[in-house]
């Protein structure tokens, strides 16, 4: 029996690629931590060749392994030859759910997970219990991964807070410049829908018609990201189902990995419907520093320190969008990670809850890291990246807010508007 089977299996001409010349170590996050070659993006490229290549079935050492990469894609970035690792991690994940029979605690913690994550109603219902226990302190009565959870879930806003959503279309103001649709998701949508209301708002205020569906509850990025592919696969038709009657000009997304997700539909589904609509995705920074501003912009007197989420800077490529649109708020000073700014928070997904130690590491690290900027806040442009450094600030005792991009862009349109006339 072969590791791989054929149904999409991780590619050997891009294996071939590499040349082990070793310049995405420093930026991956497992070697960071061990040191350990087989925990390096080209010591992964080997098991995956060797699956390739060698009789016999996918090993515990390669399943250890492949488990153990966070998909931060840093080393995509890194690569000077250009070496599409996230092609390869996205193919193995699957074949790994497919090949190899988990433990029952492996298997029922990720049933746990995917059977409430991407499902908003499941969330916004638990929510009020997971704050019940953290006040309590009853995850030190949990079993370890389900503690890990109750730790790193982020506080959901209550009462009227928690209904204030957005609606279903709300107009341009001013000069129409386009027509987007906004994904409202799962987790986005349950525990920062002041984002999503920040961004519907600074939109607006940039000329664009947003449309907001309700559907889908998620897009698949959690499955997609884990190897749950024919998950991924059914929420990726439901996405493009929900905005394909729209007659929209982008698809905004202000979640760093659904926006990651969004963009692979062509890989993932494989026809040119996913491709084409993959190619209207655009973060909502990204959109917004792509058009002269608008809107006046007033004071935000705030230091900042910007966290590139991975699923952007990595998986997407946009790192000067959201740095700009920062640069452009008046009295606000952007201040940067110097300490190991490539090295992913650890949230990565699901892994701060299936690989809850190794995560937990890199936490603390990044928290650290930021800490030493000197900030009075932290800008994140992802939910999982949010959650995992509010986690990590407060454990270190230095909890510092932390605000989507937008949300500051969005106050500083506010700020301009309700500054007296000279």
């Amino acid at each position: 029996m072969a590791a791989f089977d054929l149904h999409r299996p991780p590619q050997q001409d891009i294996v071939d690629d590499c040349v082990h010349c070793g310049f995405c170590l420093e930026t991956c996050p497992t070697y960071v931590l061990w040191g350990a070659e087989a925990d390096s993006p080209r010591g992964r490229i080997v098991l995956i060749n060797d699956g390739l290549n060698a009789e016999g079935p996918m090993s515990e050492e390669m399943v250890t392994h492949f488990d153990r990469c966070l998909g931060c894609m840093a080393c995509v970035t890194a690569c000077p030859s250009g070496v599409r690792y996230d092609r390869l991690i996205e193919r193995v994940r699957p074949q790994v759910e497919r090949r190899h029979k988990r433990t029952p605690a492996e298997r029922a913690l990720r049933k746990l997970l995917f059977e409430t994550l991407p499902h908003p109603k499941r969330l916004r219902a638990l929510a009020p219990m997971l704050a019940v226990g953290r006040r309590i302190g009853a995850e030190r009565a949990l079993p370890e991964r389900l503690a890990a959870i109750s730790k790193v879930a982020p506080e959901a806003p209550m009462g009227r807070a928690a209904k204030a959503g957005v609606p279903e279309l709300t107009p341009a103001m001013g000069p129409a410049r386009g027509r987007v649709g906004l994904l409202l998701g799962c987790v986005q949508r349950v525990f920062y829908p002041a984002v999503h209301r920040a961004t519907v708002h600074a939109l607006s205020a940039e000329g664009f018609e947003v449309v907001a569906p309700a559907v889908p509850d998620c897009c698949g990025a959690l499955e997609f990201h884990s190897g749950a592919e024919a998950s991924a696969a059914r929420r990726a038709q439901e996405t493009m189902a929900a905005f394909g009657d729209a007659d929209v000009d982008h698809v905004v997304v202000n979640a760093a990995g659904c926006g990651s997700a969004m963009k692979e539909y062509g890989e993932l589904l494989g026809t040119p419907e996913a491709r084409a609509f993959a190619e209207k995705v655009r973060d909502v920074t990204e959109l917004l520093a792509s058009v002269p501003a608008r809107a006046p912009r007033g004071p935000v007197p705030l230091r900042v320190a910007y966290h590139d989420a991975c699923h952007l800077a990595h998986a997407q490529g946009v790192r000067s969008a959201p740095r700009d649109l920062l640069r452009a708020i008046p009295d606000l000073e952007l201040l940067e990670v110097g300490t190991e700014r490539d090295v992913c928070c650890g949230s990565a997904g699901i892994y701060n809850l299936v690989q809850a130690e190794a995560a937990a590491e890199l936490g603390a690290r990044k928290a650290r890291n930021l800490i030493d900027t000197g900030a009075q806040a932290i800008a994140a442009g992802n939910p999982g990246c949010a959650a995992q450094l509010d986690l990590h600030l407060r454990e270190l005792g230095c909890p510092l807010p932390i605000h989507h991009p937008v949300e500051l862009v969005s106050r500083s349109i506010t700020a301009s508007r309700s500054r007296p006339e000279r």
